[in-house]
């Protein structure tokens, strides 16, 4: 099977040479890789450019749009592989994790998509086992309430099937994406986070089956970023973009009866990070006001990804008729 590896980036000209060393050393090389850059990057060009032609099979892919589903996009258009793989410009592939990817994909031709354990690594440093011991069962569900459990950074044991796999460790078939693409109603002027959750679901709605095998492995340097999403520090338009983008997923995704469970859970109950009700009495007392100012982005991001499913499924109806 041939093999195209996906890079979208953007100024982080450092992450992405060690990305690329590690796509050199592959025990299965890419036949094809696609570095997608933002046509206003001159740090990036200019470091490609520098590159020796010998150095990969390496082409690179102009977009001119900002956030990460214009870059993903425009790489699938050019992609010329029957297995796609994906991965951040701070992470890192193991040596053997196309070689990995390739096996699981002739092994069973009804897998769509393989993803895998991203190692976190903060400021160069591996994060501590002990804080996140492994997660061996739970990794990639959606709940019956819409509740989505990641995990991807810290699971553990045989390869399963899952719901979602995660951005920065993601392959996937060509005949399995077919003319699929990243949401373009995603909000977000950088990650536009959930956009993988967004695109596994919809390759599990066609059908297909996804699976994550820890061993399929990268070291994911985590890197700044350069939009309002900035990592553990909160920002009212970053947390409504987000929970924006979870609504609009999920709402498209899940049946009526769980879509109905989704909407109740999610404004009662919700998560740490995004508040419903009973969250915002459990950290009123600790966090005070900014308790309140993340429930209202939340219950904000829930109305709008309300609306955007809602004028989708008011489309559909116009073009049916």
């Amino acid at each position: 099977m041939k093999i195209t590896v996906i890079v979208p980036t953007y100024r982080r000209s450092k992450d992405l040479a060690r990305c690329l060393d590690a796509l050199r050393q592959q025990t299965r090389p890419a036949n094809e890789v696609l570095v997608v850059v933002r046509d206003t990057d001159a740090e990036t060009w200019e470091f490609l450019e520098m590159l020796s032609p010998e150095f990969l099979p390496l082409r690179t892919v102009t977009v001119s749009l900002t956030g990460q589903v214009a870059a993903l996009n425009a790489g699938l258009g050019k992609a010329q592989g029957d297995i796609i793989a994906i991965t951040d410009d701070d992470a890192a592939p193991h040596p053997d994790w196309l070689e990995r990817i390739e096996a699981h994909f002739l092994a069973d031709k009804h897998l769509g998509g393989v993803g895998g354990r991203d190692w976190i690594y903060l400021n160069g440093q591996l994060q501590d086992s002990s804080i996140h011991p492994g997660a061996s069962n739970i990794v990639g569900r959606v709940q019956f309430t819409g509740k989505a459990i990641g995990n991807h950074h810290i699971g553990t044991g045989n390869p399963r099937e899952v719901d979602i796999i995660k951005g920065a460790n993601m392959s996937y078939r060509r005949v399995a994406i077919a003319s699929l693409r990243f949401d373009e109603r995603l909000l977000g002027t950088g990650s536009q986070i959930h956009n993988d959750m967004a695109f596994s679901l919809a390759v599990k709605r066609a059908g297909w089956k996804l699976i994550y095998d820890p061993m399929v492995a990268v070291d994911h340097f985590l890197a700044k970023r350069f939009d309002e999403d900035q990592r553990n520090q909160f920002n009212s338009l970053a947390l409504t973009n987000v929970v924006h983008n979870e609504t609009l997923t999920l709402l498209e995704s899940l049946p009526p009866a769980r879509r109905f469970a989704f909407l109740l859970w999610s404004i009662l109950v919700g998560t740490r990070s995004a508040m419903g009700l009973a969250q915002l009495l459990r950290f009123l007392p600790s966090e005070g006001a900014l308790a309140g100012q993340k429930w209202l982005a939340s219950m904000r991001g829930r109305w709008q990804g309300w609306r955007t499913w809602q004028d989708s499924e008011f489309g559909k109806g116009i073009s049916k008729g």
